[in-house]
């Protein structure tokens, strides 16, 4: 496979694709910065509504 440019999903900047431990990141710095965004619930993912509990009558 071919060492490939794109573009850091944090930073914007260039990085290649393979043997880059922090893809698709350009750095640890950067995967760490997205990991914080999650954890601290900036980005969240749409999960819908909750089924409702079917009530006992």
């Amino acid at each position: 496979m071919n060492n490939f440019e794109i573009n850091c999903p944090q930073c914007g900047k260039k990085t290649i694709w393979n043997e880059n431990p922090s893809r698709p990141f350009c750095s640890e710095r950067c995967r760490m910065i997205d990991l914080g965004c999650w954890a601290s619930e900036e980005y969240s993912v749409d999960g819908g509504r909750a089924p409702q509990a079917e009530q006992d009558s």
